[in-house]
């Protein structure tokens, strides 16, 4: 299995190539937690977390906010009472890069 968690977003422009179907089946065993949906026709790494309350979802948001600042690739956060749920993608080629699954190896960690 990939240690996507200790690897760094590397910069992505239009154009860069998506990930293939077979780099989806390398790196999708670091994130087992992570389904992909398609919206929109754009493929995304999303996953819901459980908190305890809406406190301690907050916080968790917050770390998500803060590595995410730190590496350049933002997600899409929805903060409710009891649970966060995180959508990588990246928005420049409209679809999965290597980046979504560092980031969502990194957003795991953070638990």
């Amino acid at each position: 299995m990939e240690d996507l968690r200790n690897r760094k977003c590397e910069a992505c422009r239009a154009g860069a190539p998506k990930v293939t179907d077979e780099e989806i089946e390398k790196f999708k065993p670091a994130v087992p937690e992570w389904g992909i949906l398609e919206i929109d026709g754009i493929k995304r790494l999303v996953r819901v977390y459980k908190l305890k309350n809406f406190v301690e979802a907050l916080e968790f948001t917050n770390r998500v906010g803060a590595i995410a600042e730190n590496e350049g690739h933002h997600p899409s956060i929805l903060t409710e009472w009891g649970k966060v749920t995180v959508s990588w993608w990246t928005h420049a080629i409209k679809g999965l890069h290597v980046n979504d699954f560092i980031m969502a190896s990194k957003t795991d960690a953070l638990l």
